[in-house]
């Protein structure tokens, strides 16, 4: 503990919470200081609170750690919080107000203005919202969040193209696991031979989040992208991987020699160094059948997206399939990264 920063997990028996705790276990950075979770789970020791549902072993550190009450009190500095978005408005305010640096999975203030929604590789530049927060001012707590786990792997797909062609328009189709509604999930007569059409509130949270994402910083605002979106978003009998069906009119035109060399070139300074960053952020597949959840979630050990079959759109330009991981690149993996970020800055 003398040598790295201590991390505080809120939420810390949910699926995310898990792989925060499976991902930071050998971290050379962090090391998980503190637990806390529902009012059941607190006074129990890590073991006896969590039902673990990942394919590694809870550590053993980790089990006889005593979950506390979800209060700043006692807590460290940081925190990485993913819990239900009603419970984070009242409580992720509370322990940036005493002074804690929140990097948050929930949905709850990703739109605010001042709270930056935040992807390493596309717009570390929008951090410095942090600075117009009341709490940054008072006592130098803060909240940053990452997008919704059907919008990172879409928004590191759209990046590079933006960056060389601009983009007017964005039709995408997901399909999306059944681990991203959490433990247990969608239930199996629901979803077992069956595709469900619907996720709440999810395809309005990536036609929001996409377009803050690529927009621009203007002083302490965020200038959202300039072009028209429409997602389909669908729950299918898959356990980890979202795949999504990406049709896009370009601001300016663009063979498909130009986006490949823009997926291949893309290789962003702000987080290239970083301990959980993949190599390669954006992994082409040229195997007409690819990318598949099984064959592909796992590149850059859950933190790349694969895109594959690029080819013409007979009614915008371009269309092509992405995959990315969405526990771990859509979720607790894109936290970690921003607080690598935020370290590598010095504002942890």
């Amino acid at each position: 503990m003398k040598n790295k920063q201590p991390i505080g997990i809120l939420g810390a028996t949910g699926m995310v919470g898990q792989r925060y705790i499976q991902l930071l276990e050998n971290h050379p950075w962090f090391e998980v200081a503190w637990l806390a979770a529902s009012d059941r789970s607190s006074g129990k020791t890590y073991g006896e609170a969590a039902k673990w549902r990942l394919d590694t072993p809870m550590p053993e550190r980790i089990a006889k750690m005593m979950v506390s009450d979800a209060e700043p009190e006692g807590a460290p500095k940081v925190i990485f919080a993913s819990i239900d978005a009603g419970i984070a408005r009242e409580m992720e305010p509370k322990f940036a107000n005493a002074g804690c640096a929140v990097l948050s999975n929930s949905s709850a203030f990703r739109m605010t203005p001042n709270v930056p929604l935040v992807i390493p590789e596309v717009n570390a530049d929008h951090l410095h919202l942090i600075e117009a927060q009341p709490s940054r001012q008072q006592g130098g707590g803060y909240m940053v969040t990452n997008p919704n786990c059907s919008t990172i792997g879409l928004v590191m797909a759209l990046k590079p193209i933006e960056e060389r062609f601009g983009i007017e328009q964005i039709f995408v189709t997901t399909m999306q696991a059944v681990s991203g509604a959490g433990y247990p999930g969608v239930a199996s007569m629901d979803i077992l031979d069956n595709v469900v059409p619907y996720i709440g509130g999810e395809e309005e949270k990536m036609e929001a989040e996409t377009l803050k994402l690529l927009g621009k910083l203007a002083g302490d605002a965020v200038t959202p992208l300039a072009a028209g979106m429409t997602a389909h978003c669908n729950r299918v009998p898959v356990v980890d991987g979202h795949t999504e069906c990406v049709s896009l009119k370009l601001r300016k035109k663009a063979t498909q020699e130009e986006i490949l060399a823009a997926w291949a070139e893309f290789q962003p300074l702000a987080g290239r160094d970083l301990p959980t960053a993949p190599a390669v952020p954006v992994q082409w597949t040229a195997l007409p059948d690819r990318p598949q959840p099984r064959l592909d979630r796992n590149r850059g050990n859950g933190m790349a997206v694969t895109v594959g079959r690029l080819r013409p759109c007979n009614l915008l330009d371009w269309k092509f399939v992405l995959l990315s991981h969405n526990t771990v690149r859509g979720a607790a993996g894109a936290t970690i990264l921003n607080a690598e970020l935020l370290a590598s800055m010095n504002k942890l």
